[in-house]
């Protein structure tokens, strides 16, 4: 069978593929090769080094990631971009550590942090207020997909039993704010813990609305 021609795009993915089995760290000329079955050499022709492979991976998960439609309420847009982020980012876990790393970002990349400043500014926010914005949001996003990924439990099966087996050691009559917090809460049926995403997003949704009204007023 003939193998397809090589080129930047397959390189690219070849090392996300690598990364998504072993950290951004696994990410090496020699090991994007053996993913792609050919001599390393051969990658300089489409990426002249690890930094500009690096530079390219991100810039692949950035377009991945939804853009903010400016049309749209910025509220909108922002929720939709902040949930395709969180999808993309439970995929590529290790590229949490990369978005804002590379000092020399592919225009994907800048492309995407325009869009996002852009809805802000649109909507009526200053300049320093979309600053902090994005600030908070992309905190938010990298911070909860990296506390969902150190999660014991992934499925609301697994909630049920982590929950029951914690609530089986407490000692009795000991810790009643927790022993409500599992029997009342996180045992309930209808308990989703993957909801807490939407409901702190919406907080921080509500404050910036909040003081960008606040901004317009002074």
């Amino acid at each position: 069978m003939t193998r397809p021609a090589l080129s930047r795009e397959r390189v690219l993915d070849a090392a996300i593929r690598v990364a998504d089995r072993g950290g951004a760290e696994a990410i090496t000329m020699r090991r994007v090769a053996q993913e792609l079955g050919v001599e390393a050499m051969s990658l300089y022709h489409h990426v002249p080094n690890k930094d500009a492979m690096l530079d390219g991976v991100v810039d692949a998960v950035f377009t991945a990631i939804e853009l903010p439609v400016a049309e749209e309420d910025w509220r909108t847009a922002l929720r939709t971009r902040a949930e395709s982020a969180r999808t993309v980012l439970s995929r590529h876990r290790w590229a949490l550590g990369l978005l804002d790393s590379r000092p020399t970002p592919g225009s994907a990349t800048l492309r995407h942090h325009d869009a996002v400043l852009g809805v802000l500014r649109n909507a009526g926010f200053t300049l320093e207020l979309a600053a902090h914005a994005v600030s908070l949001l992309d905190s938010y996003i990298g911070g909860y997909v990296l506390q969902e990924a150190n999660l014991p439990m992934t499925t609301p099966a697994e909630v049920q039993a982590v929950a029951g087996g914690i609530l089986a050691d407490l000692p009795a009559d000991e810790l009643p704010h927790l022993r409500a917090m599992i029997v009342d809460h996180a045992l309930r049926p209808d308990y989703d813990h993957t909801g807490e995403f939407d409901f702190g997003l919406d907080l921080i949704l509500d404050g910036l609305e909040a003081r960008r009204k606040a901004d317009a007023a002074a």
